[in-house]
């Protein structure tokens, strides 16, 4: 019922999302006088506001069609290099990489958002690695007949990745992924596997939510993993392609993470309607691409989606030293050469400070050396990985941890 009163809701906004957008529009008309007199721009302004934020939204597209490297600019292409049911394997390269280039596997989350999230961290990095990243697919449009898919098939999806990829790669896991990429690490590293990363940089990661909690890890603890199976998991509509799935749906995702700064958000729009009014188009502009991107959300498998809770998140099983890959006991110290990057943002309200450093802790067997940390100040959950403060200070950590381990039995340095 959850979900086709949504399905309802959606249909109702929609039709009042194109009428306040047709308004708008005839308001602007620059050859119908009324837009430019009393409340006609205020009232343009407001449809303008409400069309945008009732529009409904499908999977964005990654756009990045050139990259700059040193004033130079290179076409970049992109291509599906692996399909999988739940996920696609991405790659981003130009033609100004040099031969020996990085391969950089970014893990995009799978948490509700979909990997377009991190297209600016795609193309930064881009401009010196050929980029891979995990392209997720939204649960509702994947038949039930492809099975279910678990937090033990999101490491085996990883494992898989790399080793399509090839050995030498680097892995980047963002936000939640931090986890699964922290035991498809140990697991790759204890069978000597040759396609194991050779760095793993997680950045604002739930390694240990013990360690400063923030709301979402209390929202978390709050309650027993029944009440999440029988509050926020619906099964998708006939509509879909993946009638019959249970899902956690991304709408009361966004919903969660809208009400946690709801004031924030109702200010970002007070803010883009006064500029509209104003007649200063480009700032409107730049917070609608946020919201535009911010408001596209997918469905997740409920299964991965309870078990990520539970393990995670309730149980804090890895840094015990007690997740298990099937039958299989994740052995933490088992990451010998595999380098470590751990990356917080010091405003962080999702992950708090100490969760993803804690990863550093966990990785017993790995030598000091091999081990880093980064505190990025003045620096929220999302300017981890995207924004100014990331491409300048940030991305340049990365790249230079992955230069200095950039060698593995014989493997070069990239200059």
């Amino acid at each position: 019922m959850l979900y086709n009163a949504y399905e309802l809701n959606r249909a109702w906004m929609t039709g009042a999302s194109a009428w306040a957008s047709i308004g708008a529009e005839m308001l602007n008309n620059p050859s119908l006088p009324m837009g430019y007199f009393g409340m006609g721009p205020v009232l343009a302004s407001a449809l303008d506001v409400f069309a945008h934020a009732s529009a409904p939204r499908g999977k964005p597209e990654f756009e990045i069609e050139k990259v700059s490297v040193d004033g130079t600019e290179y076409p970049v292409t992109e291509a599906i290099v692996l399909h999988r049911p739940f996920g696609n394997l991405l790659r981003f390269t130009h033609t100004g990489l040099p031969e020996n280039a990085p391969k950089l596997l970014i893990v995009a989350p799978m948490s509700g958002h979909f990997a377009t999230l991190l297209r600016g961290t795609v193309a930064r990095m881009l401009e010196r690695a050929e980029v891979f990243i995990t392209d997720w697919a939204d649960a509702k449009m994947v038949p039930i007949e492809q099975g279910a898919f678990t937090l033990d098939d999101y490491i085996d999806y990883l494992i898989g990745y790399l080793e399509h990829i090839g050995p030498g790669a680097h892995m980047m896991a963002v936000c939640q992924p931090s986890v699964p990429a922290l035991a498809a690490t140990a697991l790759m590293g204890e069978d000597k596997h040759p396609c194991r990363p050779l760095t793993l940089t997680m950045m604002g990661g739930p390694i240990d939510t013990r360690e400063a909690p923030t709301s979402v890890n209390d929202v978390a603890m709050q309650r027993p993993l029944a009440w999440f199976e029988h509050s926020v998991i619906a099964t998708v509509p006939a509509l879909y392609p993946g009638a019959g799935r249970k899902v956690y749906p991304g709408f009361l995702q966004l919903a969660g993470f809208m009400a946690m700064n709801l004031g924030t958000h109702l200010q970002s729009h007070y803010m883009m309607f006064k500029h509209m009014v104003a007649g200063d188009g480009e700032s409107a502009d730049a917070t609608k691409a946020f919201y535009e991107e911010y408001r596209s959300v997918c469905d997740l498998p409920a299964e991965y989606y309870l078990q990520t809770i539970e393990q995670v998140f309730q149980k804090h099983a890895l840094p015990k030293g007690e997740f298990r890959h099937g039958e299989r006991l994740v052995n933490l110290a088992a990451i010998t050469d595999t380098a470590l990057l751990a990356i917080e943002g010091e405003n962080d309200d999702i992950s708090g400070i100490g969760q993803t450093r804690a990863a550093l802790n966990v990785a017993t067997g790995l030598a000091e050396s091999r081990k880093r940390y980064l505190l990025a100040e003045q620096v929220g959950h999302y300017g981890i990985f995207n924004g100014s403060k990331w491409r300048s200070r940030i991305a340049p950590v990365v790249e230079e941890w992955m230069a200095q381990h950039a060698a593995r039995k014989g493997l070069k340095v990239v200059a």
